[in-house]
């Protein structure tokens, strides 16, 4: 450009150009050079959100991955790990943590082909893990049956949209502002500090948690559903016999214990604003305060359509017996009946190798069956109380004397 200006002055001593003229020639040359940086600016896609619902198996994260899912702006998958832990059972959790990572970042990055290492060459959308709870993958470009606006269930989704090519979950994800994983196969929130700290994701990590009673009862009801992954999380050994299920109970509790600690007391800078903890019996008593303050924190507006669908599937009259059943219930009633029907010893036990994770997390321990039973008495602090708060720091400080 400056070559050009500098011919147009010799040229202008040289021969007298007219003043009109040079000003045109002048206008040409800045329109044709200068906003050309500033159109590649304003054409530039913003960047993607992604998000992460960190929990544990039978902790109401189906339903809390429900609440992304739904959303017209998100892309969500519903453990997409499972295939890493199906193809390479042999391998404990640990083993397997970085394997989980580097899916988790590829499919963040809607680059699907990282399912290559663990599915058919033959493969479908229909074969990828609970593909229908995904809304995305029910609506275009995934499948033309719906809107991108509709709410659509798993079961009208996997009657009409399991035909599609696999080659539609890449082509999906990249319409959306917005990416969410559910994922049950992370114990150690510092196995994401790579991600956390990549300059291709905006990552931000919701922990979700329940209490630990109401998990081993619900464990109890879904036992054959959890055996190959409870034989990864604590080996194939220590799941058998009577402590079995409290020895995967005991890991599971511990993994939310060093999660917590990770991310908010011992938090590096670059998680600050990226961790949000959530109980899942906040969520039940108050399904659309705490369903916003996910929104907030993912940076998604709470639309009235679906205000009105958290509303009404937390209001149902079904039980959630099922395993990733996430239709309709009454999510109170069933947030509380472990009360009702887990016998005492085994609450004792739950609460001997779950105490330390109870106690940061705001969960009540029970001191016997006629505490347990008295419905009036409230297991969950609150988590701006006074004796939480307490209770809390004295965990962490005698966790930080060992």
């Amino acid at each position: 450009m400056h070559l050009r200006l500098r011919s147009l002055a010799i040229m202008v001593k040289s021969r007298r150009m007219p003043v009109l003229l040079i000003l045109v020639v002048l206008s040409f040359l800045l329109i044709h050079f200068l906003p050309c940086s500033n159109n590649a600016h304003m054409e530039e896609k913003p960047s993607p959100v992604h998000i992460l619902i960190l929990s544990s198996w039978r902790s109401g994260s189906s339903f809390t991955g429900q609440i992304f899912s739904q959303h017209p702006s998100v892309f969500y998958l519903m453990e997409p790990a499972w295939h890493v832990w199906v193809k390479m059972y042999q391998n404990s959790a640990k083993v397997l943590h970085m394997a989980v990572r580097d899916l988790v970042r590829s499919v963040f990055l809607c680059d699907m082909s990282v399912f290559d290492a663990y599915m058919s060459s033959q493969k479908k959308k229909s074969d990828l893990f609970q593909w229908e709870t995904s809304r995305a993958l029910c609506s275009p470009p995934a499948c033309d049956s719906f809107s991108r606006s509709d709410i659509i269930t798993a079961g009208n989704c996997k009657t009409i949209c399991g035909k599609y090519p696999f080659s539609k979950v890449e082509e999906a994800c990249k319409t959306y502002s917005h990416v969410a994983i559910k994922e049950v196969r992370f114990f150690d929130l510092k196995v994401l500090y790579p991600l956390l700290t990549d300059p291709s994701l905006n990552l931000k990590i919701i922990h979700l948690v329940r209490d630990p009673r109401a998990v081993f009862r619900s464990r109890e009801n879904t036992k054959a559903d959890l055996k190959r992954d409870s034989n990864i999380v604590v080996g194939s050994q220590k799941t058998k016999g009577e402590m079995g299920p409290y020895n995967t109970m005991q890991v599971i509790c511990k993994s939310h214990v060093e999660i917590y600690k990770a991310g908010s007391q011992t938090a590096p800078s670059f998680l600050k604003d990226r961790y949000l903890l959530v109980r899942y019996e906040d969520i039940v008593r108050d399904p659309l305060a705490r369903a916003a303050q996910m929104y907030r924190f993912a940076e998604l507006h709470f639309t009235p359509e679906l205000q009105k669908w958290v509303h009404n599937i937390t209001h149902g009259k079904g039980h959630g017996a099922q395993a990733f059943d996430i239709g309709s219930r009454d999510a109170l009633r069933v947030s509380q009946a472990w009360r009702k029907t887990l016998p005492f010893q085994k609450i004792e036990k739950v609460q001997n190798v779950c105490k330390d994770a109870m106690d940061l997390l705001g969960y009540r321990l029970v001191q016997s069956e006629e505490e347990q039973k008295n419905m009036s008495l409230d297991l969950l602090f609150a988590q701006n109380s006074s004796e939480y708060q307490i209770l809390k720091a004295e965990k962490l400080v005698s966790a930080s004397t060992f």
